[in-house]
């Protein structure tokens, strides 16, 4: 009997359940997944075009100019997806994608700092090891040698808003949540309510890192000297209580003492207000003790985040409640993803090659239909990973891939007009500070942004070689509708929709160049436009 491929990845985990296979980490990815899913059949793969723009959104940023996708969807090679992907690994738009992704999901719309853009840019153009990343942003630029525009992550959080204090129980409940997984903010008066592993010593205790750190201009970090432990106690039980600065699951670290006015490698200098150096400095030791092998919160933390980034949910979700009544939805791929990235020193481009080459991301978000024959869709689950998990097109890669669509990339440079777009883009388009960009939520705001926004419009206009001037010049309805699909969703016309194009530019023959307008902005406006399927 011939068993369906999925069946004998079944069947394979059953016989190797831990196993990593020769093949690589893609093909472990997928019997994992599978072996959850028992008998539930998963999707079929994506097409070529379904697939097509979803790694060049996750990997590129944007979507395909209509050259690349035709080159793609003509190229009959085995292993074209394979190529494709390294060659977006490879590509220059790898390390902006890399840039703006992770500026949101570390900064979380907090500010920009152009020195904090090159710094992620030049960071992943070189492949940085994800440790050495976190090494660099949480130190804090106070070591030698260390970039300047790292120091961003703690500066823009040591800044004063008004008469508020700076919000130090904010930095360290993002230190947690975004380096660790770990939401302490719960646990800060005492010890959280609802996650027994979530203590008021280990929010404390992360905190007792921070306490001491200030703003001293631009992005200048200093540090006032810890001399002693950091005390607290439970809002419920008055009993004093007093930590060391620890990272946690690890150890308290031991506060040296030094002579008063000897705590400094390098005073302070009052005329420059430039901050010293410490000879203990808590910045340096949060930097050296949290990103390492021995810390398997941090390495789980950022695999689930990449995970979450290809597959549009975490295998822990929400992303930064790791604990123990959350499980993941796959423990011992979660394991294996975390060990192996380990092995693999952190190298975030090696991950997302091994997600986008696995069966599961690149399963289609049709779903299959039910087993009886009946004709509605099977119901799976988005932690089933069984079908693709449709995710939201942030504000960047909407100003990326409306421009390309448009055949307007070329003519907008990056620079001043350009940062003057994409910031139209952000207000249009993305969250309020602090709010995860998660889900597609449709807002009124975008809708009249897109309605109405003369740049945009602009684009619709017809110049030579954009958009709206090669329709023009196709007469064949069918053809014109091709160019447009192929151009704007990164797919050709069902019939039905070449129908309807036709249909629309008979009745509106008399004004053919705003009816072409109007053909492109409905796609550009649509929810399949808004959305990675």
């Amino acid at each position: 009997m011939i068993r369906p491929a999925w069946k004998l990845g079944l069947l394979a985990v059953a016989l190797f359940p831990a196993a990593v296979s020769a093949e690589g980490l893609h093909q472990d990815i997928d019997r994992l997944i599978l072996a959850k899913a028992g008998s539930i059949a998963p999707a079929n793969l994506a097409d070529d075009a379904e697939f097509l723009r979803r790694i060049y959104l996750d990997l590129a940023g944007r979507i395909p100019s209509i050259q690349e996708a035709r080159s793609f969807l003509e190229d009959k090679a085995a292993d074209k997806r394979a190529k494709l992907i390294d060659q977006l690994l490879a590509g220059p738009d790898y390390p902006r994608r890399m840039q703006e992704l992770f500026h949101v999901m570390l900064m979380e719309r907090l500010g920009d700092h152009p020195e904090w853009a090159t710094y992620l840019r030049e960071a992943f153009a070189a492949n940085k090891p994800w440790d050495q990343l976190a090494r660099e942003i949480l130190g804090g630029g106070l070591q030698e040698g260390q970039p300047k525009g790292a120091a961003f992550f703690y500066a823009k959080r040591l800044e004063n808003y008004g008469q508020n204090p700076v919000d130090y129980p904010g930095l360290t409940r993002d230190v947690g949540r975004l380096f660790l997984g770990m939401d302490l903010a719960c646990a800060q008066c005492h010890n959280h309510l609802f996650i027994k592993s979530y203590k008021q010593a280990d929010f404390q205790g992360l905190h007792a890192f921070f306490q001491n750190t200030f703003l001293a201009g631009g992005l200048n970090i200093g540090e006032k000297p810890t001399t002693q432990k950091l005390g607290f106690q439970s809002v419920f039980k008055k009993e004093p209580l007093e930590t060391a600065p620890r990272v946690p699951g690890l150890a308290e670290i031991e506060i040296p003492a030094f002579e008063k006015g000897k705590e400094f490698v390098k005073a302070p200098d009052p005329k420059s207000k430039a901050p010293g150096v410490l000879r203990f400095s808590p910045l340096a030791k949060v930097a050296e003790q949290l990103p390492t092998p021995e810390n398997s919160a941090f390495s789980r933390n950022i695999v689930n985040r990449l995970w979450w980034v290809m597959l549009g949910r975490g295998l822990v979700h929400p992303l930064d409640l790791h604990h123990a009544d959350n499980p993941p939805s796959h423990p011992e791929l979660l394991d294996l993803l975390a060990k192996q990235f380990v092995e693999q020193k952190y190298n975030i481009k090696w991950l997302l090659r091994e997600l986008a080459l696995s069966q599961t991301y690149q399963r289609s978000s049709v779903l299959p239909k039910l087993a009886s024959g009946g004709r509605e869709p099977a119901v799976l689950p988005p932690q089933s990973f069984l079908a693709a998990n449709e995710k939201r097109v942030s504000a960047e890669q909407l100003l990326q891939s409306m421009l390309e669509a448009t055949g307007e990339r070329a003519n907008v440079k990056e620079g001043t007009a350009f940062d003057q777009l994409q910031l139209k883009f952000l207000r249009a388009f993305a969250n309020p500070r602090r709010e995860p960009e998660d889900t597609f939520n449709p807002s009124l705001k975008a809708a009249l942004f897109v309605l109405n926004d003369d740049t945009v419009l602009g684009w619709l206009i017809a110049k030579p070689g954009n958009l709206v001037q090669r329709l023009a010049e196709i007469q064949d309805a069918g053809k014109l509708a091709e160019e447009l699909f192929l151009s704007v969703l990164t797919r050709l016309p069902t019939e039905e929709e070449k129908k309807e194009v036709a249909a629309y530019l008979a009745r509106k023959s008399d004004q053919r160049e705003k009816a072409l307008k109007h053909l492109a902005w409905a796609l550009l406006a649509s929810t399949e436009f808004s959305v990675n399927h």
